[in-house]
């Protein structure tokens, strides 16, 4: 019998490439029953044997007491196969025992390379791999398992909470673990599951406010982020709770947040150590796939509660309700179903749902409708459905399966309500907040979307776009000759006939008015004259005649023209930008034409404005001046402030006005340092005046690029602190509308961070943008200034009145109050203070002035008598007031159409005109007595008796005639005038 060798050198090399590959090696002489054990002193297999590097000696004694007790068995038996030759090789996994108590998971595999002649097994050598880790994984995976299986039966959260923390135990025996939640409130602590650790340390950490020092799980929820403290009493974190800890017996803990899936907190995974103890990158995995194991299970819980709330709702609310089999036939229907569909009872059980298809949905949808229900046992959403008249309609359907004790379907139930109205306002509204209410055309909001959408769209696909400005030349006129009437009808057909000009794909937008933009694409072509042709249809299909009723009326149009993408990076309101300087350049080339918008050539177009340097050299040489245009209540004449208004003192041309030279520094830096300039020397204005006994607040204007700088807030802070002696209340910072409609809630941000200074905000030029509801809920102002252009025409444009009347409505509604701009007349001022706006500011009331003249103008400032005398109108009388503009604009139409200014006469018949209109409304009666009613009606018949025998006298040719007894017609407005304004309700005290 040969005696046992030590390896020879070839064996060597399978030794050390063995080691190479992290695996310990083992040769075993089994006839002296001696193993030699070797690992290349590996960090990992110092750890698992806790030995030098060769471990040597009767196997018995020196490797079997490591093997696990409950897997020694296991392994002898599994060795004696291949020893018997009843195997190939030897392979087992089994653990491993150590020092410390803890097993590791290890695979051990070998062959008998030499037996003796009777073919007893003399030699075997092997190989021996820490899988303890991959062990550790797939243990895992299966304690993964069976807690989606308790979620999936239905278990409470305290059971799977449970269960989860005593699988981790499990997984690693010297943890103990702990899941604590979230409180609703976002503060509190809340006990979720810890069984193995001690009553007390559950109780006592039990409602804890989470914070930056509360521990490891307070923390990682306040922050966040997981939080290792590895020595518990060293900690800072731990420092009120250390006490605790030792009491508990608890010296390390590790806790990783627990997230929902949208990122919200809702509670933390922890895992303590008796003794201090740092993690290994297992430790963080195990840690880290247990918080998302919570997750799932918290998360499918809430989810399960809100399923149950709402069946509960829709069991007891008046929605239709279809029971099926599983394969979906109709079991059962209610009386609610057959009110939505139509169909009773009697006529659906036995049938499948399909007889309720509308067609709208394709075979995807009720694929994965089906799909859901088989897996996740629900489905929910829209669908459009039709009802045994053929109409169609809109349900939200909630289809959830019944099953039964052994988990399978016996049921589903299919809970819906009839949502078409819904659908069809949403889509209602949806439009309406898209398009010009005239035209059907995009308005400005849906222009935008489809312009940041287009220049998307260039950016992926290299092609090219275009934007037209267009303006139509001559409109003006027509309204004005023809009447409003005539021309929303010639709108409307140049609408239809621009829009034909474009190919489909491209965008006509309506911004108001005359005013149009189209949106052109697909072009590859870099040339900008290559949009010519596309130009020139759409200027040829605005210059065609247009048939109104008889008359034939025609136009043209004045067109900007800018491309994209360009040189430098441009943004959608600049391209616009660009494309209405082009328009005007157009218009000024003598209308009917386009215009390309060219940087450079337009930089010399406008002569009329100064270059930057020539700016930059007039700020520092104190050239800018600032005006002040006063504020006042127009009731009772008090002056409660003045608007600080930018003029350039040039030494050749004069005093020039901010549209000079303001434009020019819009998208430049010198913006801002003009806007601080502005700032600064308004506060040492208002110094000055207090030192003089005025006590007077001063707005200013603030521009986008100014208020939408990272440093704005700081930077007015600085600019306050520079002027002790003005109190930042006295400051009003004025915004434009369009100025606050980029990133909405960072300028809503920085308004409320000057409020907290002590500086206020007013909304300046109010109406002219998107006057959206949800600007002014959300932007923090104090103020809203109304544009002039609606004060200015109020008088004359029922339209404009109205807009007035709405907007005093939502300021009122919104807690803000309202100043006016543009007064120019008595009757202006007469007019707000009716609607209810006393604030107001206009050259009707003073000019802007230069600082030293102010005080002077506030001592001799009174309101005029008219004004003193007004009482605000109540709400219902607003129709009146109304009535009476109307009726003051329809004279002025007879003295138009005498003077030949336009073409036809406004409506004759005593019965057609607003005014005869608005009398045949029930409020005439309320407002009315009957002897009132019979003065007025006898006035109204004699006003337009005189006014036909007026137009009747211009169309004989006698309009000199008619002309001499114009005076009468406006003394009879005057007395109508003062009849229907006697008839005013004043408020409620």
């Amino acid at each position: 019998m040969r005696s046992f060798s030590p390896l020879v050198p070839q064996d060597a090399h399978w030794k050390h490439a063995a080691e190479s590959a992290g695996d310990g090696v083992w040769d075993w002489a089994i006839d002296t029953d001696t193993i030699d054990l070797s690992h290349g002193g590996g960090a990992n297999w110092l750890q698992v044997l806790e030995q030098a590097a060769v471990l040597r000696g009767p196997r018995s004694e020196i490797w079997v007491p490591h093997i696990h007790p409950e897997d020694r068995e296991r392994v002898e038996a599994s060795l004696r196969v291949h020893l018997a030759q009843a195997a190939p090789y030897y392979q087992c996994e089994y653990r491993l025992c150590q020092s410390d108590g803890q097993a590791r998971w290890v695979l051990s595999r070998g062959t008998v390379i030499e037996r003796d002649a009777q073919g007893r097994p003399r030699r075997m050598i092997g190989t021996l791999t820490d899988i303890h880790w991959r062990k550790h994984a797939e243990q895992f995976e299966q304690f993964r398992s069976r807690v989606l299986e308790m979620l999936a039966g239905g278990e409470e959260l305290s059971a799977v909470l449970d269960a989860i923390v005593r699988g981790v135990e499990q997984l690693d025996a010297s943890a103990l673990c702990s899941i604590l939640l979230l409180d609703p409130d976002g503060m509190h602590v809340r006990h979720g599951a810890a069984p193995n650790l001690p009553a007390f340390y559950n109780q006592a950490i039990d409602g804890v406010v989470i914070g930056p020092s509360t521990g490891s799980c307070g923390t990682a929820m306040y922050t966040g982020e997981r939080v290792i403290v590895a020595d518990i009493q060293q900690h800072p974190y731990w420092q009120d709770y250390k006490g605790l800890a030792a009491l508990a017996g608890l010296g390390a803990c590790w806790s990783q947040p627990v997230r929902a899936a949208s990122g919200k907190v809702l509670g933390s995974f922890a895992i303590y150590h008796r003794q201090p103890h740092a993690p290994q990158e297992q430790d963080i995995r195990l840690i880290e796939q247990t918080a998302r194991l919570v997750s799932i299970a918290i998360e499918r819980k809430e989810a399960e509660e809100r399923l149950h709330l709402a069946a509960s709702v829709f069991t007891h609310a008046r929605e239709g309700i279809m029971i099926t089999e599983p394969d979906g036939t109709i079991i059962d229907v209610n009386e609610a179903f057959t009110r939505i569909t139509g169909y009773p009872c009697g006529e659906v059980v036995g049938r499948k749902p399909n007889l309720l298809k509308s067609g709208r949905q394709d075979r995807a949808f009720y694929t994965g409708m089906w799909h859901a229900l088989v897996h996740k046992g629900h489905w929910q959403g829209e669908v459009w459905n039709r009802r045994k008249n053929g109409e169609h309609y809109a349900e939200m359907k909630t289809i959830s399966a019944v099953r039964d004790a052994q988990g399978r379907v016996r049921q589903y139930v299919a809970l819906f309500s009839d949502i078409t109205v819904l659908k069809t306002h949403e889509e209602q509204l949806r439009y309406s907040a898209q398009h010009d209410a005239l035209t059907g055309l995009p308005n400005r909001v849906l222009l935008g979307q489809r312009l940041d959408a287009a220049m998307a769209q260039v950016r992926r696909s290299g092609q090219r776009l275009a934007v037209l400005y267009l303006d139509l030349d001559g409109f003006k006129e027509v309204n004005d000759r023809h009447g409003h009437e005539v021309g929303d009808q010639l709108l409307m057909a140049l609408a239809v006939r621009m829009r034909d000009a474009m190919r489909e794909g491209d965008t006509l937008a309506r911004l108001g008015g005359d005013e149009f933009v189209a949106v052109l694409h697909g072009h590859d072509d870099p040339d900008p004259h290559s949009w010519l042709p596309a130009v020139s249809r759409v200027l040829a299909a605005a210059a065609q005649a247009v048939p109104v009723g008889a008359l034939s009326l025609q136009v043209s149009a004045s067109v900007g023209v800018t491309t994209f993408p360009q040189a430098e990076e441009v943004d959608a309101d600049q391209l616009l930008r660009q494309a209405d300087q082009a328009m005007y350049q157009a218009k000024l080339l003598g209308k009917n034409r386009f215009h390309l918008f060219d940087a450079e050539q337009d930089r010399s177009v406008r002569g009329h404005h100064e270059s930057l340097e020539h700016i930059r050299q007039a700020l520092a040489q104190r050239e800018l001046v600032l005006h002040y245009q006063p504020k006042v209540n127009l009731r009772t004449g008090r002056v409660i402030g003045a608007e600080a208004l930018i003029r350039w003192q040039h030494p050749e041309r004069g005093l020039l006005s901010p549209a000079a030279f303001l434009p020019v520094i819009e998208d430049h830096p010198l913006a801002i340092e003009v806007g601080e300039w502005v700032i600064d020397t308004a506060l040492s204005q208002m110094a000055d005046w207090r030192r003089q006994g005025l006590d007077l607040p001063v707005s200013v204007n603030v521009g986008a690029r100014q208020l939408q700088q990272g440093d704005f807030v700081e930077r007015l802070r600085t600019l306050l602190a520079a002027h002790p002696h003005t109190r930042p209340g006295d400051l009003e910072l004025e915004v434009l509308e369009t100025s606050a409609l980029g990133d909405l809630a960072r300028i809503s941000l920085v308004i409320e961070s000057c409020k907290d200074l002590g500086v206020g905000f007013a909304l300046d030029d109010f109406g002219t943008g998107y006057s959206s509801l949800t600007y002014l809920k959300r932007l923090p102002v104090d103020l809203l200034k109304i544009d002039q252009s609606f004060v200015r025409d109020m008088m004359d444009d029922p339209d404009d009145l109205a807009i007035l009347e709405g907007i005093q409505g939502l300021a009122k509604a919104f807690h803000r109050q309202v100043i006016a701009e543009g007064v120019e007349t008595v009757d202006h001022g007469e007019m707000l203070l009716y609607l209810g706006c006393e604030l107001a500011q206009g050259y009707g009331i003073a000019r802007p002035m230069p600082a030293d003249a102010l005080p002077d103008w506030v001592r001799a400032w009174q309101p005029h008598p008219r004004w003193q005398a007004v009482s605000q109108v109540a709400h219902d009388d607003v129709p009146l007031m109304v009535a009476i503009v109307k009726h003051r604009a329809w004279v002025q139409g007879i003295e138009r159409f005498l003077r030949q200014e336009r073409d036809v006469p406004p409506p004759l018949n005593v019965h057609h005109c607003d005014l005869g209109h608005w009398m045949a409304q029930g409020l005439w009666q309320t407002l009315t007595t009957a002897a009132q009613r019979a003065e007025i009606d006898a006035l109204h018949h004699e006003i337009h008796a005189l006014a036909e025998t007026l137009c009747d006298l211009h169309a004989l040719g006698r309009t000199a005639d008619a002309l001499a007894r114009l005076d009468e017609l406006l003394s009879l407005r005057d007395q109508m005038m003062a009849q229907l304004h006697g008839l005013r309700r004043h408020p409620a005290a």
